[in-house]
């Protein structure tokens, strides 16, 4: 029994002594962050699955580029009709009250007591915005 017991206890303490560990590294995966260079095509490939977004740089002007003029007109147009409201509003010249066609939309503008009026009406699709600038 005492050999067996020996023998129990001479083979666990050679277990502990046997046993070793080694230290723990980090690494990163990124090789912009010191990792290996070869993660470079993967870490690309696997954003670029997960890109949600429409890649619009297939053509400098996007689908149509008379579409993007189209679009770019509307948007100086409605811009300068902005400006010309804030210098009604704070400044000495102004915008005068009419009707204006703008390709498919049209603004009417009215001075009334409680400030300018602007209904936009947007002929292609019927829909209609009024918009009403307080004095100040």
């Amino acid at each position: 029994m005492k050999s067996r017991v020996f023998i129990l206890t001479a083979s666990i303490l050679f277990c502990f002594l046997s046993a070793s560990s080694q230290q723990l590294v980090y690494k990163p995966v990124n090789p912009a962050f010191g990792g290996d260079t070869f993660n470079y095509q993967w870490l690309l490939s696997s954003a670029q699955a997960q890109n949600k977004l429409e890649d619009l740089t297939r053509t400098p002007f996007g689908a149509n580029p008379l579409d993007d003029f189209e679009n770019n007109l509307k948007r100086q147009i409605l811009n300068q009709l902005s400006r010309e409201i804030i210098n009604k509003m704070f400044g000495e010249e102004g915008l005068q009250d009419g009707s204006f066609e703008f390709g498919v939309f049209e603004v009417t503008i009215t001075s009334q007591l409680e400030g300018i009026d602007i209904e936009i009406h947007n002929s292609r699709d019927g829909s209609k915005t009024n918009i009403t600038v307080p004095y100040y």
